[in-house]
């Protein structure tokens, strides 16, 4: 019986998981002299990478998806189509910029794959992801807190959610048809879907971040971090 001044009875989270842990994209996408600095970061980055099996070629233009903010830092992921077919993929990380400050502490990660989108025309979404921390549940059970960064490759979208075991535990409305989130992933054998909505909330498409393991897509080839500046 509920009493005056009592709080109501509720059962309890069947998943205790954080949820929408990261702040939501607060910039414009990079242009201007803001774009260069991510850039010189980016294709830092990229000279460190481990490709002496693959010819990967130059580098071209950068495309960047919105940024979001985690535990203190602010990423920026990109991509970047080389001359010789591969992808280039990672994000610029940094502190940001305090009321009187710039941002600072800049790091950037940059990875390869020869598993593009356009060898691939069954795709529905083109996703990449990269672990960037561990979250501690309960019973010392933990969970990958994964980057993840894309787009679209059907029309009619409107907003992109992350979900663990079909709970939204991240979701960030496309923004120039790309979209980054930031969620837990590979908790208690619970792995995480991707998933494409319209604005009627009807569902596009889904994609399992484990999807290509057996095949071969999207896995990664070889990494680089760019030291900080």
């Amino acid at each position: 019986m509920r009493t005056h001044g009592s709080l109501p009875r509720v059962p309890p989270e069947e998943r205790f998981v954080p949820r929408f842990a990261a702040e939501p994209p607060h910039e414009e996408l990079p242009y201007g002299r803001w774009e260069a600095r991510l850039c010189e970061q980016f294709l830092s980055a990229c000279l460190g990478l481990d490709s002496e099996q693959e010819n990967l070629g130059e580098p071209g233009e950068i495309v960047w998806y919105p940024d979001r903010t985690w535990h203190g830092r602010t990423y920026v992921p990109g991509t970047s189509l080389t001359a010789n077919g591969y992808e280039l993929f990672g994000y610029v990380r940094f502190v940001p910029a305090s009321e009187d400050g710039d941002p600072s502490d800049f790091q950037a990660h940059v990875d390869f794959t020869a598993e593009t989108a356009e060898q691939n025309p069954g795709w529905k979404l083109d996703i990449c992801d990269e672990v960037i921390g561990v979250w501690r549940g309960h019973a010392g059970a933990e969970a990958a807190m994964t980057l993840i960064w894309g787009h679209p490759l059907i029309s009619g979208g409107r907003i992109v959610t992350a979900e663990l075991a079909d709970l939204a535990v991240d979701q960030c409305e496309l923004l120039e048809e790309r979209f980054t989130l930031i969620a837990p992933d590979d908790y208690r054998h619970d792995l995480l879907e991707v998933k494409l909505f319209d604005a009627k909330g009807r569902e596009l498409a889904r994609e399992s971040l484990y999807a290509g393991e057996e095949s071969g897509e999207h896995v990664e080839e070889g990494a680089a971090e760019s030291p900080s500046s």
